[in-house]
């Protein structure tokens, strides 16, 4: 059996695009890697931008077992 812990992890302001960069891609890397040290697996992430395309978010979700 797992439990299951979701965040939202906001991106860098776009102005041009609603794209993911590659710095946005270094800070969900850096949240992964600290989830991971502290027992927890990525089970699945979803990159959402907004309407007014500006700023966007992944939403992460991590399983640990209990």
């Amino acid at each position: 059996m797992f439990t299951y812990k979701s965040e939202i992890l906001k991106v860098g302001v776009k102005f041009f695009s609603d794209k993911a960069n590659e710095d946005d891609i270094a800070e969900l890397d850096a949240l992964i890697n600290r989830r991971a040290s502290e027992g927890w697996e990525l089970a699945t992430y979803d990159y959402m931008a907004t309407s007014s395309q500006i700023k966007g978010a992944f939403i992460v979700t991590f399983k640990k077992e209990i």
